[in-house]
């Protein structure tokens, strides 16, 4: 298995190379979660690997709450299935909330603040209201609760990681919050090791090949907790090795060459990349740097043949949206053709027409 063998490898069970679902929460479910705090490419994350996706049907899995956007594993936005949602937050946002205490002292964000607002978020939400972001920091202002200087977002995602609100439906193209318990049933709590058991299986089966410490990134657990989860699945997958670090992949998986050329436009924070602590296999370290930031910004990037190859920005206007492409390699003109049909399906994805051009000079 070669670095190249890795990156072609991670487009198959990721639904990238050749879609597998039918329906957003599908993909979700089978994904675990996928980053979503840039809401609009996040919904494309989802787009590109469904089948005839549109944004319509991720609006309607939104709306019916089988998608869910919240804080989740890492102390960040993800789309989950709301199958997911309980567990997931029962395992995870402990974890979360410790590593916030520093900043919420700075803010002066007490336990009692957090209290008085949340019991102030649930009478105005509760009765399945949905209510914007702007909404409802400012009915929390009005009970004289500061929500200046990024106050607002934490006591937000308090709320989240608490259990008490999440993602509700879509208002005027903006997103809502709702109550979760109005939004989900609450199922039957299941025990840590169950949990480890099913985040493990759900990581490895769709973005194999990948090492335990892909996964303990990608997760935000503990490392023992990681290496616990991973121990819990080894049965039902193999390991690989290049040089001296282990892939794990599942047993039923035959790595074939893939002699196809293929480009895919993959949105900003795309699980292509950010998944992984190691993102070597998939983009050169000398292009790291303009493909993602050291303070977690991560680019839309034009991937071919399993590499990243350059950038892509995108621009909405009436009924056409304006792609334009930067690649890295100024002189590579050979994948264009590849390239305007990954535009096509994007467009197609937004139900607008597509212009493909390249990076504008200033």
């Amino acid at each position: 298995m070669t670095q190249k063998d890795i990156s072609n490898s991670r487009l198959i069970p990721q639904g990238i190379v050749d879609p597998i679902c039918d329906s957003p929460e599908e993909i979700v479910n089978w994904m675990g979660a996928l980053q979503a705090q840039d809401f609009n490419m996040a919904k494309w994350a989802i787009g590109l690997r469904l089948k005839n996706s549109n944004e319509q049907k991720i609006h309607a899995a939104i709306d019916s709450a089988e998608i869910i956007r919240t804080h989740v594993l890492r102390p960040t936005w993800h789309f989950i299935s709301a199958d997911d949602i309980y567990w997931m937050l029962n395992l995870t946002a402990s974890r979360i909330l410790s590593s916030m205490k520093g900043r919420n002292k700075e803010l002066e964000l007490s336990s009692n603040v957090f209290k008085k607002a949340n019991k102030i978020i649930e009478k105005i939400l509760i009765g399945n209201k949905n209510l914007t972001r702007k909404e409802l920091v400012n009915e929390i202002s009005k009970a004289k609760i500061q929500t200046d200087n990024n106050r607002a977002s934490h006591i937000l995602l308090n709320a989240e990681l608490e259990g008490l609100i999440c993602s509700g439906k879509m208002k005027d193209n903006q997103t809502t919050y709702a109550l979760l318990n109005e939004r989900v049933e609450r199922p039957k709590p299941i025990k840590k090791e169950e949990a480890l058991c099913k985040l493990a299986t759900k990581y490895f089966q769709s973005h194999f090949p990948a090492s335990l410490q892909d996964f303990c990134w990608w997760s935000g657990l503990s490392f023992s907790d990681a290496k616990q989860a991973l121990e819990s699945i080894k049965d039902d997958f193999i390991c690989e090795k290049l040089g001296e670090q282990e892939y794990w992949l599942p047993n039923s998986f035959t790595l074939k060459k893939n002699t196809n050329e293929s480009a895919f436009l993959l949105p900003a924070f795309d699980e292509f990349l950010i998944s992984y602590k190691d993102r070597s296999a998939a983009i050169l370290h000398e292009h790291q740097n303009k493909a993602f930031s050291n303070n977690g910004i991560f680019w839309p990037t034009i991937v071919i043949n399993g590499q990243v190859k350059g950038l892509w920005k995108r621009e909405i206007k009436k009924d056409t949206v304006v792609i334009e492409r930067d690649l890295f390699d100024k002189k590579n003109y050979k994948d264009t053709e590849l390239i305007k049909e990954a535009a096509e399906r994007f467009g197609s994805f937004l139900n607008k027409k597509t212009e493909l051009i390249k990076k504008r000079k200033i």
